[in-house]
């Protein structure tokens, strides 16, 4: 007897090209409204490229990119796709106290919701910034009415990373409904490894990415959650050329590879919005062990 088919969570963080965590030590914010806008182009093939698989997914969307692109979130939503936020400027999580988080969210969400006409239920941390170092951000989110995050990577990692949290949902409060959905790591020789999208995916053979996901939805019964960025399409993106060289290589290392990848990736696997995951998987959720 055949084991069911499992719905993946697919998501999209809608930033533009200079607003990466890469580069956020050599293009300052304050010169971001002078840079080439590409971020509407891209979003678009990818939604052509979803279309043809007949996917949905969930577009985690700044609300920077949101203020100036209005039409753009309305595509998103019109094509069946979820809107969530992805915070407003790419501050990372752990740089602000809970005060400024607050703000940042509730900017965030008014900007979508005042673009696309849709309650916004998702947050994604920018470079998956929640972690030990901010147990407030779940009680804010939660209090603003957030029904499920998807911001933490269960791994270690140069730039980000919570390797004590679960590899699957779970409830950050015990008091609130609200569902913390981790991007997805498998298990290679003993050890956590990430497997959820972005760079990884871009760099290793797409035989790794068959693997993890094959793993984690036969072996573990589990939805796994990828994600990646609309500048991974664009291989004729502005080169950032004084970044350091560790960046520059992250960035832009097969970016000509990234849509013909994707588009198998979608065709092979079943996959939807984050939302509906989050839905599905908040009973089997686990608490956070304090």
């Amino acid at each position: 007897m055949n084991a069911p088919v499992i719905t993946n969570g697919l998501s999209v963080d809608v930033e533009d090209w200079f607003q990466v965590g890469a580069f956020e030590n050599v293009i300052d914010r304050d010169d971001w409204d002078g840079m080439s806008l590409r971020v509407e182009d891209n979003v678009l093939r990818i939604l052509d490229l979803f279309d043809a698989a007949d996917v949905k997914a969930t577009f985690f969307t700044l609300g920077w990119v949101a203020k100036k692109n209005g039409p753009l979130m309305r595509r998103i939503v019109e094509r069946g796709h979820e809107l969530a936020s992805h915070g407003y400027d790419h501050a990372r999580v752990f740089t602000f106290d809970r005060k400024q988080f607050a703000g940042d969210i509730k900017l965030a969400r008014m900007i979508l919701e005042d673009a696309a006409g849709v309650k916004i239920t998702g947050y994604r941390a920018p470079s998956f910034s929640i972690d030990s170092r901010t147990p407030w951000a779940y009680m804010e989110l939660a209090e603003q009415g957030y029904a499920y995050s998807s911001s933490v990577a269960p791994i270690m990692h140069d730039h980000y990373g919570w390797p004590e949290a679960p590899r699957f949902a779970f409830k950050p409060l015990p008091w609130a409904d609200i569902v913390e959905i981790p991007v997805t790591t498998a298990i290679l020789g003993g050890k956590r490894v990430a497997a959820g999208g972005g760079g990884f995916f871009r760099v290793l053979p797409y035989a790794f990415s068959r693997w993890a996901i094959r793993q984690v939805n036969r072996r573990e019964q589990r939805p796994a959650v990828f994600y990646f960025h609309p500048w991974e399409i664009d291989p004729d993106q502005p080169r950032v050329g004084h970044a350091p060289v560790k960046s520059r290589l992250r960035h832009y290392t097969n970016l000509d590879k990234m849509a013909e990848k994707l588009g198998e990736l979608v065709h092979e696997f079943a996959w939807g919005r984050m939302d509906l995951i989050a839905a599905r998987e908040a009973s089997r959720a686990e608490e956070l062990a304090a």
